[in-house]
């Protein structure tokens, strides 16, 4: 599962980051790493970007960005 997978509200806990290089280093950079805790806020309307809470703070991804981060509820 993904966390482009999950429902507005929904909590869940980071199991990887599936991509390398770059992408991979921006998403650790932002906060988003294994074993930390991540809740769904909000999607926009038109479904790009999402918007989670992790580590206090919100922070905004695009789903294609979302799409590499695995998931567990």
């Amino acid at each position: 599962m993904t966390l482009g997978d999950l429902k507005p509200g929904e909590t869940a806990k980071v199991v990887a980051i599936g991509t390398s290089g770059a992408m991979r280093q921006r998403i650790l950079d932002m906060g988003v790493t294994p074993h930390v805790q991540v809740q769904l806020i909000k999607v926009a309307p038109l479904g790009d970007p999402v918007e989670i809470t992790v580590r206090g703070y919100q922070l905004s991804l695009r789903k294609s960005e979302a799409a590499f981060i695995e998931i567990e509820k």
